[in-house]
Parts: C-alpha cells; sequence; structure tokens
C-alpha cells in the first residue's frame, strides 16, 4: 500500500488508476452524502480525483490516504453546493432552496461499509438484495423480474444476508451480538 501511495506522488498514471479504483466508491458516498443529486455527485468525484491528481506530489506517501481523499471530496462538494445555490441569471426558472442536512461522517463511513458488504456478494445475491431492500420488491417480485423460482430468491437473499451480518458485524453496537438467527428473521418477503 505505502508503494501505491508513493507511485501516486511520483504520479505514475497506472498508480492514480489504481487509486481511483480503490477509493472511487467511497468518494461517491461522501459526495453523495453531502449533495445528493446523482449529477453532482459524479461532478464532485470527477473533481476530487484532478484536485487530488494535482496535488498529489505535496501528499506525505507515509500518510493514508483515503482521509485526504475524503476530506478534498468533501470540500469539493461543499464548494459544488455552493456554486448551485448562486441565483441564476437569464430565462431560467428561479432555484428552490431546499433543505440538507449532512451526514455524519459515520453516518457516511456505515453506508460506505455496507455499499462494500454488497459488493462482496456474489452477482446473483446481490441483484436479489438490491432489488429487496433498495427497490423494494417483494420475492415474489423479483422471481418474476429475474426469471427464477421463488425458492431460489429466497435461498440467494437469505445467503447474502449472512454474508453481509458477517461482513457489518463489526458496525454493531458492542454488546449485541450478530449472529446469523439475527439476520434469518430479519426480512421476511412472501
Amino acid at each position: 500500500m505505502e508503494d501505491l501511495r508513493a507511485r501516486f506522488v511520483e504520479g505514475d498514471e497506472e498508480a492514480v488508476r489504481a487509486v481511483y479504483r480503490q477509493y472511487g466508491g467511497p468518494v461517491q458516498t461522501v459526495a453523495r452524502s453531502i449533495v445528493g443529486d446523482p449529477d453532482l455527485v459524479s461532478e464532485v468525484v470527477q473533481q476530487t480525483f484532478i484536485k487530488a491528481w494535482k496535488a498529489a506530489n505535496r501528499f506525505d506517501p507515509q500518510r493514508e490516504l483515503a482521509p485526504w481523499l475524503y476530506s478534498i471530496a468533501r470540500r469539493t462538494a461543499i464548494d459544488v453546493l455552493r456554486r448551485e445555490r448562486r441565483p441564476t441569471t437569464g430565462d431560467h426558472e428561479p432555484e428552490v432552496d431546499v433543505a440538507f442536512t449532512p451526514l455524519s461522517f459515520e453516518q457516511t463511513w456505515e453506508r460506505y461499509e455496507v455499499r462494500r458488504a454488497l459488493d462482496q456478494l456474489s452477482a446473483e445475491e446481490r441483484e436479489v438484495v438490491r432489488l429487496s431492500f433498495l427497490v423494494g420488491l417483494p420475492h415474489a417480485e423479483i422471481s418474476a423480474k429475474l426469471g427464477v423460482p421463488l425458492g431460489t430468491v429466497k435461498s440467494r437473499s437469505n445467503r447474502g444476508l449472512k454474508r453481509m451480518a458477517v461482513a457489518l458485524g463489526h458496525l454493531a453496537p458492542s454488546g449485541i451480538q450478530t449472529g446469523v438467527s439475527d439476520v434469518e428473521g430479519a426480512k421476511e418477503r412472501p
């Protein structure tokens, strides 16, 4: 890892790509927690990595990249929000201020951890969990949508949830055990 940071500081193109692959998801999570709008999230992620690339020669390779990149992303997202809130000129419709409550760092980190645990599932399990919990479809609709038997949907969901519970066990408050039995009854869908 230290080798990657050193190569990043030197401007090695492959190292820059590797840093993007490794930290693009978490930076996107930070951006989404602040700006919300998917178009603006993409802009924040892009600007974050451009700023990091331009400032790489000032980064200490002995330090971790993640906190540095997250702080760049946070400042960039705030700048983008400020820019978007400026009044428009011309024939545009007036902008409407929307109440904004940014997520705490802990909430952002937990979302990243959930996303990472979800990404570790097999493609089949991930799609079932996504359709069930993020889209809100019942198992019967997921079965029809994916063209697989209902039992297959249920078993993929069960396996996926068990794996996520293990992967996210470190997020449980101390004293609470997140065993497999906790997960089995957590989301029963007809």
